[in-house]
């Protein structure tokens, strides 16, 4: 396989992680939670697209904006019914309520559309391809990834720069009772950001589709690797997670194309390394808390 191909089609995947690791990053920014049931959220959501696709016949930009609507009101459900009647909560009761959420959902995919994989078909196809020079050929898919990702991007930066919602989102991050005196709606906050974060989420999974086959499992490898993304670029870091997701995306490319039976575990080796290395991530900045 061309070096070129190798490396488009790395970036390409790459990006796909590093918008998912965003779905991760801006729930645990927000609220310092790392939410375990991302993926399967993402999961059910696509699914969602798939059943209006399948079962009603809309065409797929309807079922789109209909999967994104569901995953926003999914993702504050999730924070409303499972994560705000806990009272005063560890760090690890945080991550087993996301993992129950994360069990119960994949249950009710499992119920609901069975265990049989199933074609889910994108607008992006994966097969046609584009030269753009010597050796180097992008697909259509690859491209709109790339697409979308700069404005989703472009689209963060301003919103938690310039939009009173995205400052009030920093500011719960930093102090969430310090934020709560100054006025701001911290419960409105959190149920934002998990509706944000379960909307991007979505949109990942479905690029994500394009390369796979749709079953209630179809999410667990992708949620691994974009997880290992976000550690590895910072989970405190925006950009971060979309370099950590180009890393990622390269590294498992390239290395998978070498060592394909090895290709599994590299997102778990990412994770041990950086965690032993640096913990903060690459962009990440490590805080001292004095008591």
């Amino acid at each position: 396989m061309p070096f070129g191909h190798l490396l488009i089609e790395g970036l390409a995947m790459g990006a796909c992680y590093g918008l998912f690791g965003l779905a991760v990053v801006i729930i645990y920014k927000t609220s310092e939670v790392v939410n375990f049931a991302a993926g399967d959220m993402a999961m059910f959501s696509t699914f969602v697209a798939f059943h209006v696709l399948a079962v009603y016949g809309y065409p797929f930009w309807v079922a789109f904006f209909m999967s994104l609507l569901f995953a926003a009101l999914l993702g504050m459900f999730v924070e409303f019914f499972f994560l705000r009647p806990a009272k005063n909560p560890t760090l690890l009761g945080m991550i087993v309520i996301t993992i129950g959420a994360q069990l119960l959902l994949a249950g009710l995919a499992s119920w609901k559309w069975g265990a049989e994989q199933q074609a889910f078909s994108i607008p992006f196809s994966y097969q046609v391809t584009y030269q753009i020079a010597p050796g180097f050929v992008v697909s259509q898919w690859a491209l709109a990834v790339f697409a979308i990702s700069a404005v989703i991007m472009a689209f963060l930066y301003f919103f938690f720069k310039y939009t009173k919602l995205g400052m009030a989102m920093r500011a719960t991050q930093q102090n969430k009772h310090a934020a709560k005196i100054m006025g701001i709606k911290t419960e409105r906050v959190f149920a934002f950001a998990w509706a944000f974060s379960s909307v991007i989420g979505v949109i990942a999974a479905m690029l994500m589709s394009a390369k796979t086959i749709l079953d209630p499992q179809f999410m667990m490898e992708p949620f691994l690797r974009a997880f290992a993304a976000a550690v590895l670029g910072g989970l405190m870091s925006i950009p971060g997670v979309l370099i950590g997701g180009g890393i990622m995306g390269l590294i498992e490319n390239f290395f998978g194309y070498a060592w394909p039976a090895w290709k599994p575990i590299t997102a778990f080796v990412v994770i041990v390394l950086v965690l032993c290395v640096r913990p903060s991530g690459l962009f990440g900045k490590h805080y001292v808390k004095k008591v």
